[in-house]
């Protein structure tokens, strides 16, 4: 067994569990605060009820979160001590912003929302949220901060024992990439937050046609009813309706902002991480067309490409922004890589039994290529479905068809599935640099780190195996935890939020029935 391996096995085993919470934490967390923010304003119960049913939702989803990301720490220090110690003078800032001030802020203000309700002031109470959602978006930057510097190192020097030292942070905050990637990753948490929220919308509308609650006229327009069980009233519909157009509208902007910002994305990474772009199109030789469809032995080198569909051009104007330009293919860029970098990995102690083996300077072109259609597809898709979604519900309730809503349902999965798959094409393509090195003029000279470096000497096969088991049981577990407590909420309603909509809520007679109490467990 080979420890490297299983190390990354593990780290991304964990991160990515730890990143299906993060977008919806994000995108879900700002949804929470506007339907709060027209509650203040308007003074509507459906927007107080709807604020409480997905706040409800919004904290499962965050303490999960909390729990999960712990691990990502200790794992620097555990399972990647060299490159903990390669990196750490750069990313001891940002991480040291993230925990300090972006993550105790997020958290104080969050504990002032969950036990403030009936104890301050309206607006304050809306205040204290705001401040926990926008900690939550400058905690994620920090985050993008550090990891995109590992993307595109700059602001650095690099010290007499070999290790980066950073001098200018400003260089390192707001790096291009930091940028790109930052803004990518919101929008796309708003996509996830969109989507969830317009699939749950449509399961409550579809239970309330189902249970003839709410019936349509002759011209397809809504009847609303009121249903005999707690909550089920005309106000409930208001929450359902107007949830689900607003999450629409949110995924379908969502989306244009990641398409906006991952056009950008692409371009940089044609100037910083060619191979990488060559790999995503599975482009073997240099030329500026677009593969629409390649196919090829998923264990195979790029002699096994072959290319059935392509667009001419348009593969120069993603990397570019010219049409027609001609990008350089694996072919051409492998020797590239090999003159800069050596063609084996150096004779050191430090890469264990990966010393002087031959370094593969192409990534796993079948994650690369499908991973990256697979992010772009599955956005379009939920930005068509929420465009379908805006238009069935103009007269106010959605069709009665199962099928329908079981798609909505579904629909849910899809912005997380791009999410991750988007996730894993940033970090796996960067192989097999941990850092990649930054080839522009901007760029240190030795500032770059073989994955193969990275690893804790000191930590056996055996010992990470049994970690990467024991974290994925446990992970398990969570997920298992987390699905339960988010399906039993989705199904009580409104009412599931709110113990003060039950006929039988009574405060005086018991005091472990408080309202406050109620919402946070």
């Amino acid at each position: 067994m080979d420890p490297l391996d299983i190390a990354r096995w593990q780290f991304g085993i964990t991160t990515v569990y730890h990143f299906l919470m993060v977008p919806l934490t994000i995108g879900l967390g700002m949804m929470v605060a506007v339907l709060q923010t027209m509650w203040v304003r308007t003074g509507r119960e459906q927007f107080l009820r709807a604020t409480k049913f997905w706040g409800k939702l919004y904290l499962i989803n965050f303490i999960v979160g909390v729990a999960t990301g712990l691990v990502q720490e200790f794992q620097f220090g555990m399972a990647w001590s060299e490159y903990s110690r390669f990196v750490g003078d750069v990313f001891g800032a940002p991480l040291a912003m993230e925990g300090l001030l972006a993550f105790f802020v997020e958290s104080t203000f969050l504990g002032v929302w969950i036990f403030g309700w009936g104890r301050v002031r309206k607006g304050l109470h809306l205040a204290a949220l705001w401040c926990a959602v926008i900690a939550s978006w400058i905690s994620a930057f920090f985050i993008i901060v550090a990891n995109s510097w590992m993307q595109h190192p700059v602001g650095v020097e690099m010290s007499d024992d070999g290790r980066p030292v950073m001098t200018d942070v400003w260089a390192v905050l707001t790096n291009s990439t930091a940028l790109a990637a930052y803004t990518h990753t919101i929008f796309g948490a708003l996509v996830v937050a969109g989507m969830f929220t317009l699939g749950i919308s449509w399961y409550h509308l579809w239970r309330r046609r189902h249970d003839s609650i709410d019936t349509v006229d002759d011209t397809g327009h809504v009847i609303v009813g009121a249903g005999t069980a707690p909550g089920r009233d005309k106000t409930d519909h208001g929450v359902w309706i107007w949830s689900l157009r607003f999450g629409a509208v949110v995924a379908i902007l969502g989306f244009a902002g990641t398409v906006i910002t991952g056009d950008v994305q692409g371009k940089l990474m044609y100037e910083q991480q060619p191979m990488k772009m060559a790999a995503a199109e599975a482009a073997c030789h240099t030329g500026g067309s677009f593969s629409v469809l390649s196919i090829g032995d998923p264990g195979g080198s790029c002699d096994d490409v072959i290319t059935l569909i392509e667009v001419p051009g348009v593969l120069g104007f993603l990397g570019t922004g010219e049409w027609g330009a001609e990008m350089p293919g694996i072919n051409d860029l492998e020797p590239q890589y090999i003159e800069s970098y050596g063609a084996t990995m150096p004779d050191n102690p430090l890469y264990g039994e990966h010393a002087g083996s031959e370094i593969d300077y192409v990534p796993t072109m079948w994650v690369t290529y499908w991973g990256f259609r697979l992010m772009i597809g599955l956005g379009g898709i939920v930005a068509g479905a929420a465009v379908v979604a805006l238009w069935l519900t103009r007269r106010g309730t959605v069709p009665r068809s199962p099928w329908i809503m079981r798609l909505a349902v579904l629909g849910i999965i899809a912005p997380f599935a791009a999410n991750i798959a988007g996730w894993i094409f940033t970090e796996i393509d960067r192989q097999p640099f941990v850092v990649a090195p930054n080839p522009d003029s901007t760029g240190i000279d030795g500032v770059f780190m073989y994955t193969a470096a990275a690893v804790s000497p000191g930590v056996t096969a055996g010992e990470l195996l049994f970690s990467v088991i024991a974290l994925t049981l446990v992970y398990a577990v969570i997920l298992v935890v987390e699905l339960f407590l988010l399906v039993r909420y989705v199904r009580g309603g409104t009412a599931a939020a709110m113990p003060e909509l039950t006929d039988d809520h009574d405060d005086t007679d018991d005091p472990r029935r408080d309202d406050v109490l109620a919402f946070a467990y």
